[in-house]
């Protein structure tokens, strides 16, 4: 009687793990089935030559396109290519109170908070998911808000390099590399005072003139990933992110020429 019990018991855990196995061979199935459904920018002509360039579509406009000659990254890595201005990356946000926002959130609501001096900001993910960017000034300092959907990547860096301040917004595309961040897509943005392309996922910019030159994450004592219920308990005087927001993307802005200081100070290696 013993015997058969532990044969069946042995059928059972075998079961258990084939189907196991099954179970993680089709989650990976489904990952790549994924990933090969989003738009290839290499096989939708998003890549050419400009006077003896490397371009990267950008938009309609000609001076919309990106010069990537001498980049980082691979054609063939690069998924979308809707334009750059089609996302609402916001340059001056407005904001509400506690009292107003706790109108809208969940207590489980995910926000990421930023806080220097007197002055506390709090980002909805719902309202970063939308907007990707947020270029913001927080105690006097340029900031931005960051968040990707698809690698689940949230952030508060500085805009600050130096005394020159760079402002940013999304290119359009994702990225992914098999050997950085699990192989998940990551947006690429670019600063409009240089049009240099930037991938956080690896924390620095990868065309342009400021190619290698590394992201500055907030201080971590200074930022967190939180909830609502946190936020509205331990800073009723912050203020929250108005939703909805959109504007006139600008047709012009001030360009940096030179850019000999922020590569001295913070390039990193290759």
């Amino acid at each position: 009687m013993k015997n058969i019990i532990l044969l069946c018991l042995t059928i059972f855990f075998i079961g258990c793990k084939e189907q196991s196995k099954k179970e993680i061979n089709k989650s990976i199935d489904n990952e790549e089935i994924v990933k090969k459904k989003r738009p290839v920018a290499l096989e939708n002509g998003k890549f050419f030559e400009f006077n003896g360039k490397k371009m990267l579509y950008g938009g309609e406009n000609e001076n919309q396109h990106f010069d990537i000659t001498d980049y980082l990254l691979k054609d063939e890595q690069f998924h979308y290519g809707i334009g750059r201005e089609k996302f609402p990356a916001l340059l001056k946000p407005e904001f509400i109170s506690v009292s107003e926002a706790n109108k809208v959130w969940a207590d489980s609501t995910r926000f990421l908070l930023a806080k220097s001096g007197n002055d506390i900001k709090a980002y909805s993910v719902k309202d970063l998911t939308r907007h990707e960017i947020v270029n913001d000034v927080l105690d006097g300092q340029p900031i931005m808000a960051v968040y990707c959907i698809l690698a689940d990547l949230g952030a508060i860096y500085e805009r600050n390099y130096g005394d020159k301040e760079l402002t940013f917004a999304l290119s359009g595309y994702t990225y992914y590399d098999e050997g950085v961040w699990n192989g998940l897509d990551g947006f690429v943005f670019w600063d409009r005072e240089t049009e240099s392309l930037w991938w956080p996922l690896i924390g620095k910019a990868v065309s342009g003139s400021l190619k290698n030159v590394k992201l500055i994450e907030m201080d971590k004592e200074k930022w967190s990933d939180t909830t609502w219920k946190y936020i509205r308990g331990n800073y009723p005087n912050a203020q929250i992110l108005k939703s909805g927001q959109d504007f006139e993307r600008p047709a012009e802005w001030e360009q940096i020429e030179d850019v000999t200081s922020i590569i001295e100070n913070y390039s990193i290696e290759k």
